[in-house]
């Protein structure tokens, strides 16, 4: 599935984003899971509620959507990563579709990290109840975007740092190595790649590093 969402990211990175390509990447992903509710918003009676939020009333969906393009498109903050964890908060609210909003919603953050040249990023299953669901709980309450924004700035170093080492190092090894090469505990080096004080990044949920890199 992270593969798919990658090459549906991909396409037409260098396109304005539009209402027609949102609904084509949602039929494009949810074509043979859910057909019935594939490439089209929520209509008539079709409410959906994520925990305690309620998503916005069917007949307005489209408008929202279209809202939320303008002002992500028109209102240019120095931070484009600020913007992206905006406009993604903001959908995930109006939770536009039937079925699907949390994998459209993360092919729309890379989408928007491609066009800004930026390396896609992957919003691991295994973090998304500690990190990813509180950032969303806190704009549902608040409208501040602010833990999604630090969410998704380490998320984008991660994955330049793990471009990086894949490119300049001669080897990569397990950050638990590292940690014991550098007489570092182990839960202190792993505390500091949550943070990315450390230039370490996951693969396969397993945390990396440079075997040459040196404090």
């Amino acid at each position: 599935m992270t593969e798919d969402l990658l090459h549906v990211a991909r396409t037409g990175a260098a396109d304005v984003l539009t209402i027609g390509e949102i609904l084509r990447w949602h039929g494009a992903l949810l074509t043979g899971i859910r057909d019935d509710a594939a490439g089209r918003f929520r209509q008539g009676d079709e409410w959906v509620r994520v925990g305690s939020h309620l998503g916005a009333n069917p007949p307005f969906v489209r408008e929202m959507v279209e809202r939320a393009l303008e002002r992500f498109q028109s209102e240019a903050p120095a931070n484009i990563i600020e913007r992206i964890a905006w406009f993604h908060c903001e959908f995930e609210m109006i939770h536009p579709f039937v079925d699907g909003n949390g994998r459209i919603g993360r092919v729309l953050i890379n989408h928007q990290l491609l066009r800004a040249g930026m390396p896609p990023v992957i919003v691991r299953a295994r973090s998304r109840r500690t990190e990813y669901y509180p950032a969303l709980d806190v704009y549902s309450r608040t409208d501040r975007h602010d833990e999604m924004t630090r969410l998704l700035a380490l998320l984008v170093l991660e994955a330049l740092r793990k471009r990086i080492a894949l490119l300049t190092s001669p080897d990569v090894i397990s950050l638990a190595q590292w940690a014991r090469s550098a007489d570092m505990r182990g839960n202190v080096a792993a505390n500091r790649a949550k943070r990315q004080t450390l230039p370490a990044f996951r693969m396969r949920d397993r945390w990396m590093i440079a075997s040459d890199h040196r404090e």
